[in-house]
């Protein structure tokens, strides 16, 4: 069974998306994403092109305006829909987590010891 190419977001993908609920072009979004997570996250701009050049195929974003080189983007219904998606399922992540993690009482080296 193939996967859809944006099923899941990696962590570049997700955040370049949330950048572009406003119009942004590409060094833009790459300081953007550095500040927006503390510097955890960062696009280089092989990934950050290739990502922006794959989201206006699927119809994620759109150029709004192209001056020189610069092109500015910005997100679309269809990617709001996905970033939405994915914000809901790292959410069931962060649930189940929960449930079976903390409410558990937490991770015990004791509790995970395999019997031979």
């Amino acid at each position: 069974m193939a996967r859809e190419k944006f099923q899941t977001l990696t962590e570049q993908m997700f955040y370049i998306l949330l950048c572009l609920q406003s119009e942004c072009y590409g060094m833009d979004i790459m300081e953007k994403v550095r500040t927006m997570t503390n510097e955890r996250v960062s696009v280089g701009p092989g990934t950050l092109y290739n990502l922006l050049e794959s989201f206006v195929k699927a119809g994620m974003i759109c150029e709004t305006k192209v001056e020189g080189r610069r092109r500015n983007y910005l997100i679309t219904d269809t990617g709001m829909q996905a970033l939405e998606t994915e914000y809901q399922r790292l959410t069931a992540l962060t649930a189940d987590y929960r449930q079976y993690v903390v409410s558990k009482g937490g991770h015990s080296d004791e509790n995970n010891k395999t019997q031979i």
